[in-house]
């Protein structure tokens, strides 16, 4: 593990600040382990709002309701089950908000789907929306919610309180969804 302090900062205080911290350090390099983590037969993987455990049967791995084949025998599991999660999102989510932008009377130019680290969508001044895979892997009602968020920064571009009225107009269960990301968000793959 590396400690770093901003320049001129005292070293002393970087590291009770990093013992203070500890707990939360500790949950974060567990967390990282985990991310990284090969998936085999009987790992536990988010999809469709539900934990549900891998299970390999001969060709196919079953994900909950999904039985997803594999290419060969002894494939990796993340990857194959990773790989049918993408294809499940661009299949579904750029529908999904253009109906969504259509019932609210907002004109996108363009739905993307990507493998972001760090964020679940971003809208552009292009009006292009773009919605992280990992929405499948979120209960409906939390990915509805943000695919409207994303859409309510085509009418107001920040987090000002006029934007959150455009999202509580939209999306009555966003603060369901907000308490719901805290807690799982980041055990998402």
């Amino acid at each position: 593990m590396r400690l770093t302090v901003p320049r001129g900062a005292a070293i002393a205080a970087g590291l009770r600040f990093a013992a203070r911290q500890g707990p939360w350090i500790e949950r974060e390099r567990l967390r990282q382990s985990r991310r990284h983590a090969p998936w085999t037969n009987g790992s536990v993987v988010w999809f469709r709002g539900r934990q549900e455990q891998l299970i390999v049967d001969g060709r196919y791995v079953h994900c909950g309701p999904a039985s997803i084949a594999m290419s060969r025998a002894g494939a990796d599991l993340r990857d194959v089950v990773e790989t049918h999660m993408r294809a499940v999102a661009e299949l579904e989510l750029p529908s999904q908000c253009l109906e969504l932008a259509k019932l609210h009377g907002l004109d996108v130019a363009k739905v993307s789907v990507r493998n972001q680290q760090s964020r679940w969508g971003a809208c552009s001044s292009r009006r292009v929306i773009t919605l992280n895979w990992r929405l499948v892997q979120m209960p409906p009602a939390v990915a509805e919610y943000i695919v409207l968020h994303e859409l309510m920064h085509l009418r107001q571009a920040n987090h000002s309180r006029r934007f959150w009225r455009e999202v509580d107009a939209v999306c009555a269960h966003w603060r369901d969804s907000e308490r719901w990301l805290r807690t799982h968000g980041r055990q998402l793959i």
